[in-house]
């Protein structure tokens, strides 16, 4: 397995514009929100439903796991994102009276659409194109600027 820095130096190689990065800070957390809300709204058997897990859940502790094999400091920021995104998923259903599927749709669609419009600014094709692991990296990868800032060795 590729260490945390080897992901994260090729994740770079294809985002060093600064109009891509900023595409990137706005589209890769909306991609996520959008895939966990569109994952949340998906029925599970009774079982689940009676330990208060959906799909969404599942996937998050999956991809914890992913991070925590990465860098445990890293996954504590995603684990704090993702209780974030919860809290916001919660609000989403609770005040809208639009199809949530409509919602995650509609936000996947146009997040995406800017990623690649960031890349052909770039003039370098996605990561996930090469490797489909760097669709799990762009969040750590923008976590770990925000850690760089706080002085805080991911």
């Amino acid at each position: 397995m590729r260490s945390l820095d080897e992901w994260l130096d090729e994740y770079g190689i294809s985002h060093k514009n600064p109009t891509n990065k900023l595409i990137h800070w706005i589209c890769v957390p909306s991609i996520v929100l959008s895939i966990v809300l569109l994952l949340w709204i998906i029925p599970v058997p009774e079982f689940l439903q009676k330990l208060n897990i959906n799909w969404a859940y599942l996937v998050m502790m999956i991809a914890l796991l992913y991070y925590m094999l990465l860098s445990p400091k890293l996954a504590v920021g995603m684990l704090l994102f993702f209780f974030g995104l919860t809290c916001l998923i919660e609000i989403i259903i609770e005040s809208t009276a639009y199809p949530i599927w409509g919602i995650g749709v509609t936000m996947f669609v146009i997040a995406w659409f800017g990623q690649f419009y960031g890349h052909k600014i770039e003039g370098k094709k996605p990561s996930f194109l090469k490797d489909v692991q760097f669709l799990l990296i762009g969040p750590i990868w923008l976590l770990n600027f925000i850690y760089i800032k706080l002085g805080i060795k991911a």
